[in-house]
């Protein structure tokens, strides 16, 4: 009986401390909103330095996304991750975002990196934030905005109605390789009400 009453106990407060470290925690996940605002920030104002036009394009675009990331690559192997926001000009939705990149490719290192993506239409936002969006690599330096016949000095064109810049310690990356990204909305940031 006390063997039965000590398995119970413990089973009891495994459950317990599965429920706590699963529960969410409104001071962790305002924290990292905080943050992430912060590096969405700083990422388009390093964005504007070095190309001034962007930021009438980011005022004037139909959505537009931040996403802050790290990337590693050991010998053969590479992983990138990050994290950001998505925001909507037209309706001021704001979606927490996450990035996963694996690729192959001989390399060695470490890279701290921003993507800026510029969405044009209500179908690619909605493909975005679903994580639907199937990027393709371009090597364009100034991709067609696909309706003034306008170009968008600096991005590289990566989906339908989707540019993106990519911007590195070292500047504006002419080409962004974002091929085989997965960027989906962030769960637990986004279903968190205040």
């Amino acid at each position: 009986m006390k063997k039965t009453a000590i398995w119970l106990m413990s089973v009891l407060m495994l459950c317990l401390m599965t429920a706590t470290a699963f529960a969410a925690n409104p001071a962790k996940i305002q924290k990292e909103r905080t943050e992430i605002e912060e590096l969405s920030t700083k990422a388009l104002q390093n964005l504007y330095e070095k190309v001034p036009s962007a930021e009438r394009v980011i005022e004037n675009c139909y959505a537009y996304a931040t996403l802050s990331n790290t990337g590693m690559k050991l010998g053969l192997f590479g992983d990138a991750h990050g994290r950001g926001v998505a925001v909507n000009n037209e309706t001021g939705e704001r979606v927490y975002m996450r990035m996963k990149e694996m690729g192959i490719g001989f390399g060695l290192g470490v890279k701290e990196y921003d993507l800026i993506f510029v969405i044009g239409t209500e179908e690619a936002w909605n493909s975005f934030i679903s994580g639907d969006v199937k990027f393709a690599s371009s090597a364009e330096a100034a991709a067609s905005d696909g309706q003034a016949g306008g170009a968008i000095e600096g991005a590289s064109i990566s989906a339908d109605g989707i540019w993106v810049y990519q911007m590195t310690k070292k500047g504006l990356a002419l080409d962004a390789s974002i091929k085989g990204t997965k960027i989906y909305a962030d769960k637990n940031l986004n279903t968190y009400e205040e």
